[in-house]
């Protein structure tokens, strides 16, 4: 494997010193597509919200901002990840508003209907048995949560194929696949939110 690409194939599972390069540099370059994501949610404040992938944790930065009375959870399944995520967020975590959890999608270790709010930024396209991985999403949604995904890019333009070139397990979904996943995991309403000029996705699917 030739050295970049093993570089951006280490953004699915960040392992090492590689991995930590990584880390550091998605906090500071998924920033502008996290806003436009974060832009989609009117928060009260007082939310459970977990976040699934939550890499290097900046996303869970912001929402401990959005839910000050609420407590955040972020989930990833590199240990890099969870480290760096656990140092970005270290005073919320001491100050028991904040967990950061290693652990697998595919079985989420969470209660059933514990979070109103759950969220995956620029992380499904590493989801294996992704229907399966919404199923365990929809578990742990409080009845009337909604589960959000955001995407760096929108599956209809051709931007995305040098990624999958390149980026070992990596799976490109539109809109109408993930809502048709979405709806067969169990969400009763899916709203999509396409912005084909800068060819990003936002997806918000809701339990009953």
């Amino acid at each position: 494997m030739g050295l970049l690409r093993k570089f951006f194939s280490n953004t699915g599972k960040p392992q090492g010193t590689m991995g930590k390069i990584v880390v550091a540099m998605m906090n500071r370059g998924h920033a502008g597509i996290a806003a436009w994501g974060f832009s989609h949610l009117d928060l009260q404040g007082s939310e459970q919200v977990l976040d699934c992938g939550c890499g290097g944790g900046a996303n869970i930065a912001v929402f401990l901002r959005m839910v000050d009375e609420g407590h955040v959870t972020g989930l990833d399944y590199s240990s890099v990840s969870v480290e760096k995520a656990r140092e970005v967020n270290h005073a919320a975590i001491a100050a028991g508003r904040c967990e950061i959890v290693q652990g697998n999608v595919q079985e989420l270790p969470f209660d059933d209907s514990q979070f109103d709010v759950v969220t995956a930024f620029e992380t499904v396209y590493f989801w294996p048995e992704i229907a399966h991985c919404f199923a365990q999403v929809h578990r742990v949604l409080k009845p009337g949560g909604m589960f959000m995904i955001t995407n760096e890019t929108s599956g209809k333009t051709k931007s995305h194929e040098k990624w999958l070139k390149i980026v070992d397990g990596m799976s490109v979904y539109t809109g109408e696949e993930l809502e048709s996943l979405l709806r067969g995991a169990g969400f009763a309403r899916v709203e999509i939110d396409e912005d084909l000029a800068h060819d990003r996705l936002n997806v918000r699917a809701y339990k009953v």
